[in-house]
C-alpha cells in the first residue's frame, strides 16, 4: 500500500520560514519525481515545486521562487520543502505528491491530474 506522510507545517509570522516534509512508503522512492502543491481556502490546488527522480532538477512556480527550495533525500524516502520569507498569500494547505518516472526523463510535472498519489496535507499559516 502506497503512503505519503507528511509532517512539518504551523502557524509563522510573515518573513519567517518552515519546512515540511513528505515521506513515502510503499513505493520505490527513487524512481518518483515528487512535487508539492497548495490549495488556498475557495482556490484550486495549484503546483508550487517539484523535484526529479534523480534530484537533478528542480521546477518552481514564479510565486514562490527564490523563496523556497524543494529537496529530496533518497536514502530517507523523504522530499522537503523549505519556505523561507513567507507571506501571507503562502497561507494553505500544502500536498506533496508522486508521480513515477517509468521512463527516466528526469523532469518535473507541474499539471496536478498527472501525479499518482498524494499526501493527507499540511496547513501552513503565515500571519501578517
Amino acid at each position: 500500500q502506497v503512503q505519503l506522510v507528511q509532517s512539518g507545517g504551523g502557524l509563522v509570522q510573515g518573513g519567517r520560514s518552515l519546512r515540511v516534509s513528505c515521506i513515502v512508503f510503499g513505493r520505490t522512492f527513487s524512481t518518483q519525481a515528487m512535487g508539492w502543491f497548495r490549495q488556498a481556502p475557495g482556490k484550486e490546488r495549484e503546483f508550487v515545486a517539484g523535484i526529479s527522480y534523480d534530484g537533478k532538477t528542480t521546477y518552481y512556480a514564479d510565486s514562490v521562487k527564490g523563496r523556497f527550495t524543494c529537496s529530496r533525500d533518497n536514502a530517507k524516502n523523504t522530499v522537503y520543502l523549505e519556505m523561507n520569507s513567507l507571506k501571507p498569500e503562502d497561507t494553505a494547505d500544502y500536498y506533496c505528491a508522486s508521480k513515477d518516472d517509468f521512463y527516466r526523463l528526469g523532469v518535473v510535472w507541474t499539471d496536478r491530474s498527472l501525479y499518482e498519489y498524494w499526501g493527507q496535507g499540511t496547513q501552513v499559516t503565515v500571519s501578517s
